[in-house]
């Protein structure tokens, strides 16, 4: 049995549907939260019931240097105008030699907010964006 690969350089390509918006290289927020009740029941001392009640999903932010597959996304975004419907979202994590190390499907996406780049003659940093998708959850897998 062979040891799993880390993913120790990686970036991550993220598809809507049919539209490719590229690779990234940082991805925040892939999680979820299970909304915990408590409820004391009469008579029982020992312990508090523990009820879930909902799952909770944080918005996923994709952040890279501008290139030119951020013409991706606002393209993706233009074509928006008529009316925002959700979709699915895959966000593949990939070796720097293309290899998929975890994929994640996202379910009914929509964006929340797209940053650009802050431009200034006066400062030499890499000039980044910021796409923030909000979801209901992801896909199974199998």
């Amino acid at each position: 049995m062979t040891a799993p690969e880390e993913a120790v350089a990686v970036c991550f390509y993220v598809s809507v549907d049919k539209d490719d918006l590229g690779p990234f290289n940082s991805c925040e927020g892939l999680g979820c939260e299970f909304v915990i009740e408590q409820r004391e029941e009469g008579g029982n001392n020992g312990m508090v019931w523990q009820l879930p009640t909902r799952i909770k999903y944080p918005n996923v932010k994709l952040t890279r240097p501008v290139t030119s597959d951020s013409q991706k996304i606002t393209s993706w975004i233009a074509g928006m105008a008529a009316g925002i419907k959700r979709r699915t979202a895959v966000i593949e994590a990939k070796t720097l030699e293309g290899k998929t190390i975890a994929s994640w499907s996202l379910a009914e996406v929509v964006p929340v907010r797209w940053t650009g780049p802050q431009l200034s003659a006066e400062q030499t940093k890499v000039a980044t964006e910021t796409l923030e998708l909000a979801h209901h959850g992801f896909l199974d897998a199998r």
